[in-house]
């Protein structure tokens, strides 16, 4: 989760354009779609900081001590401890993949000190994952490093590349035998948008740090890919409707070449009084859960990247709705709906050639959403502030999916709960040159 969430800014991070991707053809709009097939990968996500719990130093845990960050941590929703009935909800859905992070400050709470109980809690939980017939999907860097890389500058300090390739290979010489997929950076564009926001880098320093991921990324690609030749590596793009190619297309022409599948998470449609691309709520702003829906708006993603990479597979790493401490959406609209509607637009992008392997839901359920808990994303919804027991509640939409994953996706004759918007105000211009619609 990304800039698109509580806290971010609503402007996008400006970076050049390189790329014009040339049109094709308009597809015709299927009266019905069919199922996903028995190959497609339904997962859920979570990230290491955002759900663990007991925190050690880090980064993260200084920006909420320093009060940059909103809410106290508390220990989110005690993933640490919790993790086997987690992982047990995730298997009774059915999904095939069960995304982590594996937490550098965890791992390596000093310079050249590795913590061996920190090793055996990622191996329990991939052990667990793997015994319910789940496939991991391990996230290297979900936006936190530890606290004595921030004592020598974090992302401003040039040697951070070689402190991180040195945790991560560790974990890779671990791990590769259990046939992860993998994560590189979450969400690059976005990382650099929050260490700006909370004022850990510059706008100066923003583009060494891309250069900086970059190099970590291309350099861990080829450590995976000696230790497992057939592995599958990316790093998830967090689309930014309306500015995709000014927000991401910087980090894609550095790790273009090193990429097995693409990764896109989407979450929001353009602002419809502005036209303002969004990457997540802000004080100045509206609140996350107030941000335009638009579901038929993961069509046009996939459809950008599948121009832009034509060879290779994509894959929904992130995808959710967000509300209000767990509460109804002012808009109405329910969390079943708004899986049932995407999903809808998943089977519609397969029909129409696009090579889409897999989708995560974001998240299995509710965490720290950088900096607050009242943004709610989860399958399952946990009070955080006021539940000690911290109890994993049903939402509406775990029986959904449960059923779209047994079904391969919606019945074939389903229409969205809501058609799609005006073009202009779901992702222009990419939605207004060959806007796809529901047949008649």
């Amino acid at each position: 989760m990304r800039t698109r969430k509580c806290g971010y800014a609503l402007v996008t991070l400006a970076m050049t354009a390189t790329v014009a991707l040339a049109p094709g053809a308009v597809p015709s709009a299927h009266a019905t779609v069919a199922p996903l097939g028995d190959e497609f990968l339904w997962g859920v996500a979570s990230s290491g900081f955002q759900s663990e719990g007991h925190a050690p130093d880090s980064n993260w845990t200084r920006y909420i001590d320093s009060g940059e960050a909103g809410d106290e941590y508390l220990n989110s929703v005690d993933f640490l401890e919790r993790h086997p009935s987690d992982i047990e909800l995730a298997a009774r859905l059915g999904v095939q993949v069960y995304r982590i992070g594996i937490e550098w400050a965890r791992l390596q709470p000093e310079p050249g000190i590795w913590d061996s109980s920190a090793f055996r809690f990622y191996d329990d939980v991939i052990d667990r994952i793997v015994a319910a017939g789940m496939r991991p999907m391990l996230t290297l860097d979900h936006w936190v490093y530890p606290g004595w890389v921030s004592d020598r500058g974090g992302w401003r300090n040039p040697g951070i590349v070689e402190d991180w390739l040195t945790n991560m290979r560790k974990v890779v010489d671990r791990y590769a035998s259990r046939n992860p997929l993998w994560v590189t950076f979450n969400e690059p564009a976005a990382y650099v948008g929050t260490e700006l926001r909370i004022g850990a880098i510059t706008v100066d320093e923003a583009p060494a740090m891309l250069d900086r991921m970059a190099q970590a990324h291309n350099t861990i690609y080829d450590v995976i890919h000696h230790a497992a030749p057939d592995a599958q590596v990316t790093s998830n793009l967090g689309y930014v409707a309306g500015a995709e190619t000014e927000v991401n297309q910087p980090m894609v022409d550095r790790i273009a070449d090193k990429l097995d599948f693409i990764g896109v998470d989407y979450y929001f449609a353009v602002l419809p009084e502005s036209g303002q691309s969004v990457q997540g709520g802000s004080n100045q702003g509206p609140a996350i859960w107030e941000l335009p829906i638009r579901t038929e708006g993961i069509y046009y993603a996939l459809r950008h990247y599948s121009r832009l990479f034509p060879d290779r597979p994509l894959y929904v790493v992130e995808n959710g709705m967000p509300t209000e401490n767990g509460g109804p959406r002012a808009d109405g609209y329910t969390r079943s709906e708004h899986l049932r509607d995407t999903v809808y637009w998943l089977q519609r992008a397969k029909a129409d050639g696009i090579d889409l392997i897999g989708y995560n839901y974001w998240s299995l359920t509710d965490n720290y959403e950088w900096g607050s808990y009242t943004p709610r994303f989860g399958l399952y919804t946990v009070d955080v502030r006021t539940d000690p027991t911290l109890a994993r509640r049903p939402t509406d939409a775990v029986d959904t999916y449960r059923t779209i994953i047994r079904s391969g996706g919606v019945p074939t004759g389903y229409r969205p709960t809501r058609p799609p918007a005006e073009c202009e105000l779901v992702d222009p211009p990419e939605s207004c040159d060959q806007t796809v619609g529901l047949p008649d």
